[in-house]
């Protein structure tokens, strides 16, 4: 007696393949969301505590920190401008053409002195075309440099804090009262990373007239 012929789509070996297609199909789908979802917001690619080399080793650690420089006096133009501003070599040499002038280290600082070349320093934040932000209308209105720059005090060379992605600017567009401070705490970070209660949360969005309406509106940040 001849034995039934299989048919080449249900042979002996079928439900293999399929269980075999599945859990390649399935490992497919897991891999595809990971790359879609997990990568674009990983450290790795958004650069977070991966800080680029800048053409001087210029420590915050050390300015901030050890000698207690104010964040305005490299960054002049952050409390009336878009931008924070860079400092230009002269504001460099108004200590180094005294300080430290045979360091090798220092080396760009006084070629580009000398040759009224400014120094190319590499952006650690680079916002999309799309996106808007304002420095002034933010540390005007009691938001601390240490809320989206991190403990930049802390860092012998500096790197992103946070992603700056849409959702992270949203969570305080959401709720700005907790990331308020005082005035005089604006630019001290140590103090402005500390919590404020709910009570000065609400003074402080007083104080500084902020308006929660419209702070989500998609025209406030693209405009």
């Amino acid at each position: 007696m001849t034995e039934p012929s299989h048919s080449p789509l249900f042979g002996p070996r079928a439900n293999s393949k399929l269980r075999w297609l599945l859990a390649t199909g399935a490992f497919i789908a897991v891999a595809g969301a990971t790359t879609w979802f997990v990568l674009p917001r990983s450290d790795w690619n958004t650069g977070i505590g991966n800080p680029p080399e800048q053409p001087v080793q210029f420590s915050h650690q050390h300015h901030v920190d050890q000698l207690g420089i104010d964040c305005r006096y490299c960054h002049s133009s952050v409390e009336s401008s878009p931008t924070a501003g860079l400092p230009a070599t002269e504001v460099c040499m108004t200590c180094h053409s005294q300080l430290f002038t045979d360091s090798p280290m220092l080396e760009p600082v006084r070629r580009s002195w000398l040759n009224d070349e400014p120094i190319v320093w590499k952006r650690v934040h680079n916002l999309a075309d799309y996106v808007y932000f304002n420095h002034a209308a933010h540390v005007n209105k009691g938001v601390s440099c240490v809320q989206c720059h991190g403990r930049v005090d802390r860092m012998p060379a500096v790197s992103k804090a946070h992603s700056l992605h849409m959702r992270w600017c949203l969570e305080c567009h959401e709720h700005p009262g907790p990331r308020l401070r005082p005035p005089e705490e604006t630019y001290d970070l140590a103090a402005a990373i500390q919590p404020v209660s709910e009570n000065t949360s609400r003074e402080l969005l007083k104080t500084y007239r902020v308006q929660t309406r419209g702070l989500t509106d998609c025209a406030t940040c693209h405009h």
